[in-house]
């Protein structure tokens, strides 16, 4: 999932409100409404891939976690801990 406001090459953390460079991506699926081969992506900055997996895992849901392969963040990317990701505190 790629924020809807980001340059198309910038991935961002799912997290609602976070805008910073993300880190991880996490497959999951809702097993009661999801054929075994469909998966969701979400993407985590270092900050809430553990949030983020904890409310997948919380509900049973399936899930992998894995490193984002990916480019480094641009220069002017926000990071975590940037004014601009607190509203999702």
């Amino acid at each position: 999932m790629i924020g809807l406001d980001a340059p198309a090459d910038v991935q961002t953390c799912s997290r609602a409100g976070c805008r910073a460079h993300a880190t991880h991506r996490i497959d999951w699926r809702n097993p009661r409404i999801h054929a075994e081969d469909r998966r969701k992506t979400w993407l985590a900055c270092d900050e809430h891939v553990g949030f983020l997996r904890d409310f997948l895992a919380a509900r049973d849901f399936p899930l992998e976690v894995s490193p984002l392969e990916d480019a480094p963040p641009p220069e002017d990317a926000p990071q975590p801990d940037d004014d601009t990701t607190a509203e999702a505190r």
